[in-house]
């Protein structure tokens, strides 16, 4: 293992709720593995985009109802495709060279997962973008 893949996975936090089993697929493996941690890692920054992200949209997701609010993160993700492009590359950019080999052999269905989870962790952590409003109000 090279200098930069073992920085890299230095980096990462533990996650003790993946669980392996011998009945799991190659992408479901990838996924507990690499990119549990990854985005775990990335966290804050992937929160500090998607603020940015608000600003640069005049600010209409504060005006949303939770379900809007939820409905925005969604769509923000799934139909930009030049923010999703960023986000992804938060998250490829930590790989390692295997990793990333491993990636490109089913990127399309990772991608999919990747995306999911981004959505899901900032819509669990909603209330850290309409927390920044208060301050800001």
């Amino acid at each position: 293992m090279d200098s930069r893949s073992k920085s890299l996975l230095d980096l990462r936090p533990e996650i003790l709720q993946s669980y392996f089993n011998n009945q799991m697929s190659a992408d479901e493996r990838f996924q507990n593995q690499t990119l549990r941690p990854i985005i775990k890692l990335q966290n804050l920054l992937l929160i500090e985009v998607f603020k940015n992200y608000i600003g640069k949209h005049k600010g209409v997701f504060h005006d949303l109802s939770l379900e809007k609010k939820m409905e925005y993160i969604e769509r923000a993700i799934q139909k930009d495709i030049k923010f999703r492009n960023s986000l992804k590359g938060m998250v490829i950019g930590q790989f390692t060279i295997e990793e990333y080999q491993e990636y490109i052999k089913n990127s399309s269905a990772l991608n999919k997962r990747m995306m999911n989870m981004v959505i899901e962790r900032l819509k669990d952590q909603i209330q850290l973008l309409e927390n920044e409003m208060l301050f800001q109000g």
